[in-house]
């Protein structure tokens, strides 16, 4: 079977019209043809989409015509599988109750709502939640998302906090998908907003202990945030006093608080570098302390426990990172002392304090292990963990005052439990498991783990789940995700998304690749900047070693990434069409030099540390255009490849995908074909409705099966 058959009969893919722009770098000089599809105003489209030039709204709404004609014959699948999805999930869906002063805060989604309802319960209640039937009969709404959603095509509602003495809520609106977000103030006893309306902030936030007081992120004209004001209530908000402005444009500005509520933090950093400051909570006009200066490649983040500050960092050449105790009057480097000393091979990934006791999360092998520590004694213990493969994760802090640790845990074929774990006791209370209203039975996947032999003589970690009734084989369609970047490693977590594939006879398998930090941070070290490339041979070693196992065949399997993994995508087709049968970027960052030439963009200096900078970087230039996506693009036999964009993306913007899509027609126009999917009112993780956005996930998964001509419903 070809590769295009199941896509004969297409109506002719719309025109993309050239524009030639001249571009010139370190003695190179090139064209671009499609660089018209970037709106000349596009800040002002990410904050209005109607503002978006007419031209280039034709193209890209013929694109979705496009899309829509060549997956039309999907339509009943689509719907199937996301009847599936949707019925793995339970529509009333809560989170396990945080306790906060003297309520527990958290949210849940009514039957049918797309959008998160913001709850509390008196603290002798929340002990008795639990998470199937009704609310609680004490349960107090605080915000409708739904309501407030009313009227947008888009509505993401970040943060959600309450002051010290519970009596305000604060939560920050985004109604078009730009990450610009509104903060707003609710008044807890009327039910109504405060006139306060703090805008242009990019919805990172935290109250001092005064509940009159509001320290916020803002943006500039170029959607960076680069600096904090601080807000007293009924105050004129355009009045707010600017306590911090970042000097360095490569570095994002955050806010936020340690576990014992004591001390405020503004953080500033990119990828390999940060920097905190800290102000008592109680004190908002005491001014901010730094804690460290900054110093290139060093990291590091902070708690207090009694007098002292316990710090994570990779200071003194500890790559995987280790713990070290400060004084509060003198919490500078020169003053750190070793907790948990440097251990090759042990990334220390997360910390947990409160009064006695001290919890990190590490991964060894790459697997995720918890170590509790008890400060009275020293003694350490590892938390056990049921099966041989897993995933975990650090939940929210609990009270500083008391003993317990919250985390999730999950296996490909386990379902998410949220367990609070009792330090002193060594006793763990599972709060919540994830429901599966359709039902789920472990026993029916297999949930694998190999080591595909890179060319190099790494071995890249690569996670497979699959039906327990099926014996893959060379002609098993497959699905191989991958990303990459920035240290982030994907786990092997349950979702139950994926099933959908597995039970239409699917493998789907996770590729740990370098860029990601699942083997250490010279995982992360070796798959950066001048070392990029390895992220995307990883990728192609995996594929060709779940061929070599047979477990599929080449050209049987579909690549997927999002973001800087659908630069992943770009890359690996431009470099082994032949192994792959379908490919699907999520709004993939494909036009990586351009992009990374031009720092008036959103991210292009803080992303300078990841990938390097070209505009002053000879060889970091050549290196990237070596690789990027867009710039490589050939006649070579590319299999069906599905872009998506968000028009209001200010992470990657639109015309990147758009562009990729119509080089590729121009230089490849015998294979594919080429779908280009953009969301006209919605940014970079597409809808923000929690069905809606499932309708996108089908839509993929409908195109990955008709790609591959895998099973059907």
């Amino acid at each position: 079977m070809s590769r295009e058959s199941e896509f004969n009969g297409l109506p002719p893919a719309p025109p993309a019209l050239q524009r030639p722009q001249r571009h010139e770098a370190h003695g190179v000089a090139w064209e671009d043809p499609y660089a018209w599809l970037r709106d000349a105003d596009w800040q002002a489209v990410m904050r209005d989409p109607a503002r978006l030039d007419g031209a280039i709204r034709a193209h890209l709404e013929a694109e979705n015509a496009y899309a829509r004609a060549a997956l039309a014959d999907t339509a009943a699948l689509q719907d199937a599988i996301f009847a599936e999805i949707r019925g793995r999930i339970r529509e009333d869906e809560a989170g396990v109750p945080v306790p906060e002063g003297g309520f527990a805060y958290y949210s849940r989604f009514r039957s049918g709502g797309q959008h998160p309802l913001f709850c509390r319960l008196p603290l002798a209640a929340a002990e008795r939640w639990a998470p199937s039937g009704a609310p609680a009969a004490e349960e107090e709404l605080l915000l409708d998302g739904d309501a407030l959603a009313a009227g947008h095509a888009y509505c993401n509602i970040a943060g959600g906090e309450p002051s010290s003495d519970d009596r305000l809520f604060a939560y920050a609106l985004d109604v078009n998908g730009s990450e610009v977000f509104t903060i707003r103030i609710r008044d807890l006893a009327s039910g109504g907003d405060l006139p306060d309306l703090l805008p242009d902030s990019n919805g990172s936030f935290v109250w001092a202990t005064d509940g009159a007081t509001l320290f916020y992120t803002v943006l500039d004209a170029n959607h960076r945030p680069y600096g904090v004001k601080r807000h007293r209530l009924g105050s004129d908000p355009a009045a707010d006093e600017l306590v911090y402005r970042e000097p360095d444009p490569g570095f994002f500005v955050s806010v936020g608080q340690t576990a014992s509520r004591r001390f405020l933090l503004i953080s500033s950093h990119d990828h390999t570098t940060s920097e905190i400051r800290f102000c008592p909570a109680d004190r908002p006009d005491a001014g901010w302390q730094l804690a460290e200066a900054r110093e290139r490649d060093v990291e590091y983040d902070l708690e207090d426990q009694g007098d002292r500050f316990v710090i994570r960092t990779n200071v003194d050449g500890a790559e995987d990172f280790k713990l070290v105790a400060a004084p509060l009057a003198t919490p500078g480097r020169a003053h750190w002392t070793d907790l948990v000393p440097h251990r090759p091979g042990r990334l220390i990934v997360g910390l947990r304090v409160t009064a006695r006791h001290l919890a990190w999360l590490q991964r060894v092998d790459a697997l995720p292990q918890l170590v509790v520590r008890d400060m009275a004694d020293g003694g350490e213990h590892e938390i056990a963990m049921a099966e041989e493969a897993y995933s975990l994760g650090l939940g929210p802090d609990l009270p500083f005052d008391g003993c317990l640790l919250r985390y999730t845990y999950s296996s490909p074929t386990t379902p998410d439990q949220v367990i609070d774990y009792d330090m002193a006791a060594r006793t763990g209370r599972v709060r919540k498991t994830r429901e599966v209203p359709s039902g789920h039975d472990p026993a029916d996947y297999v949930a694998r783990r190999l080591l595909a032999p890179a060319a190099d003589g790494q071995t890249v970690p690569v996670s497979l789940l699959h039906r327990a009734d099926i014996v893959p084989g060379p002609d098993t369609p497959c699905l191989l995700y991958g990303y990459g970047s920035y240290g982030i490693t994907i786990p092997a977590s349950f979702s139950p998304l994926p099933l959908s594939l597995a039970d239409r006879g699917l493998v789907y398998a996770i590729a740990h690749v370098r860029g990601g930090q699942a083997r250490g941070r010279r995982w992360y070290l070796d798959g950066k900047a001048a070392k990029k490339a390895n992220t995307f041979t990883d990728t192609i070693a995996a594929a060709e070693h779940l061929v070599a196992q047979g477990l599929t065949g080449a050209g049987r399997i579909a690549v997927q990434g999002g973001s800087a993994g659908g630069m992943l995508v770009g890359a690996v087709v431009n470099m082994r069409p032949d192994l792959f049968g379908a490919a699907v970027g999520e709004v993939p960052f494909v036009d990586v030099l351009n992009t990374m030439l031009d720092d008036s963009l959103p991210l292009t200096p803080p992303e300078w540390q990841e990938w390097g900078n070209p505009i002053e970087d000879a060889a970091a230039f050549h290196t990237i255009r070596g690789y990027a996506p867009y710039e490589n693009v050939a006649d070579r036999p590319y299999p069906p490849i599905l872009a998506t964009a968000g028009l209001t993306d200010p992470r990657v913007t639109y015309w990147e995908p758009a562009k990729w899509i119509a080089r590729l027609r121009e230089r490849a126009p015998g294979a594919g074909p080429y779908l280009l999917r953009t969301y006209m009112e919605a940014g970079h993780a597409g809808a923000a409705g929690r069905w809606d956005r499932l309708k996108e996930v089908a839509l993929v998964y409908a195109f990955i099966v008709k790609a591959l001509g895998a099973g059907r419903p």
